[in-house]
């Protein structure tokens, strides 16, 4: 008995050292090539990127000028229409609207954290750079709401079609957002017009992924019974599905629309305005106090819009659980 566990144990041990020869065997191969590369200083040859997407670049501004003319023609018009409705409304009136909401709907707290926020704002001068800034973000999200859900839509409904766009909303994720205005400034020029086109761009990614998978959480049981009751795929749809999708789908719009806003100081870069150029203003000129009241604005509006939205998504969900 003794015996047969001794031979065991060498087997074991026999098999472990062949195993670590080997994966030494392995890393002195791999360091030998290298040096050998090394030697030979092996280089791959240049792939001129740079030079292409410069060509894409000139090609697309010659030749579809009149798309981009048409695209920034609605941008504005649309940019334009809210802008003036912001500016129509006193201050006063936002700030009484916004608070006797929050007391509606979030609870006294946060109504008074809101009415304070606003009225700091207004206090320190930045009401009118604060609208700006919200016209702006306002004008993304209709474009990222007419765009970002459709496209939710359309992924849900088509696995292949979801597959495909999954690589792309990866990297708009990923890609810092400082890219984004490169090929919007050499399309477009600078102004507010770029700065919308290249929020919308930077914030759309949540809205497609969670209607996608907001739909596709839907209960399979839930929708065959609408079928068995004749329901059309257009009654399926805005009757069984969105209504039964909407927090998860509002859960989408508020990343969204945080992201948006945290697009706003990078925006002001190519001409945005509002208060994300108060901050660049105070951080060129190194005047704190100024950068901190720009700042304190951006929170103010964030928190607000934050709760708001949230508070939205949640009374729509429990509407559609009372119905």
């Amino acid at each position: 008995m003794k015996g047969s566990l001794s031979d065991s144990t060498k087997r074991v041990m026999d098999i472990k050292n062949r195993k670590w020869l080997i994966a030494g065997g392995v890393v002195g191969l791999f360091l030998l090539a290298s040096k050998l590369l090394q030697a030979v200083e092996l280089t791959l040859p240049r792939v001129p990127l740079a030079d292409g997407v410069d060509v894409a670049i000139e090609w697309a501004t010659i030749n579809l000028a009149p798309f981009f003319d048409g695209i920034k023609l609605v941008v504005i018009k649309l940019l334009v229409a809210i802008t003036a409705f912001f500016d129509w409304v006193p201050w006063i009136v936002w700030v009484v609207a916004v608070g006797g909401a929050a007391f509606r709907w979030l609870g006294i707290r946060t109504a008074v954290f809101f009415l304070a926020g606003l009225l700091t704002i207004v206090s320190v001068g930045l009401w009118d750079h604060a609208m700006s800034t919200i016209a702006l973000v306002s004008t993304s999200m209709v474009l990222i709401l007419v765009t970002g859900i459709p496209i939710g839509i359309m992924a849900s409904r088509n696995d292949r079609f979801e597959s495909a766009l999954r690589p792309v909303l990866d990297a708009m994720q990923t890609m810092p957002s400082f890219v984004y205005l490169i090929p919007v400034i050499f399309l477009l020029g600078s102004g507010k017009v770029p700065a919308v086109l290249a929020t919308m761009i930077y914030a759309t990614p949540p809205a497609i992924r969670l209607t996608n998978l907001a739909l596709r959480q839907v209960s399979p049981e839930i929708k065959e019974a609408a079928r068995s009751f004749g329901a059309t795929p257009f009654q399926m749809l805005f009757k069984v599905e969105l209504p039964l999708a909407v927090a998860t789908i509002m859960a989408g719009v508020n990343q969204s629309l945080m992201m948006a806003i945290s697009m706003v100081v990078i925006a002001s870069l190519i001409g945005a305005g509002g208060l994300g150029n108060d901050v660049l203003f105070a951080m060129s000129r190194v005047r704190v106090g100024d950068g901190f009241e720009a700042g304190l604005a951006i929170l103010v509006l964030a928190i607000v819009v934050d709760r708001s939205t949230q508070a939205l998504g949640q009374r729509a969900s429990k509407e559609t659980r009372t119905e």
